[in-house]
């Protein structure tokens, strides 16, 4: 689906910090939307986060930087890193290239399932008015 020139595939999931999250099995997949990474601006470094490590929904496992801003990304869902991308701390710009795909941050092996209910989808009113209301505040 398109919000104004932003994409967001259906069959995800969005947060209200502009992450996105898939969801394959037990295994949740998460990035940062093509509406956050244009907020962001051009991401100069990544920190990949460290696999094994357990996470709770909504706490911050790991951090991107750009020219204009430091982030700690927060996961969606709680339950533990599976795995890293580790090709964004040699090219950190896939987060813009390729939010969907090769800019993915972290997969997560999802401890509660119910956690992703509150998250919103592309094809939601809900959502196209949150999204209306960020690219208003942010000029985009």
């Amino acid at each position: 689906m398109k919000i104004g020139p932003y994409e967001f595939p259906d069959g995800l999931y969005y947060d209200r910090e502009h992450n996105w999250a898939r969801v394959e099995g037990e295994t949740l997949t998460q990035g940062i939307s093509d509406f956050g990474q244009a907020i962001a601006g051009e991401i100069i470094y990544a920190e990949a986060p460290r696999v094994g490590r357990e996470v709770k929904q909504g706490e911050a496992f790991m951090s991107l930087e750009s020219g204009k801003w430091v982030g700690r990304i927060r996961a969606v869902a709680g339950g533990t890193i599976s795995a890293a991308n580790e090709d964004l701390e040699f090219d950190s710009a896939l987060v813009n290239t390729d939010p969907y795909g090769a800019g993915w941050l972290a997969k997560i092996a999802v401890a509660d399932a119910g956690e992703l209910t509150p998250l919103m989808r592309a094809g939601d009113a809900a959502f196209a008015e949150f999204i209306a209301a960020e690219r208003a505040k942010y000029g985009k």
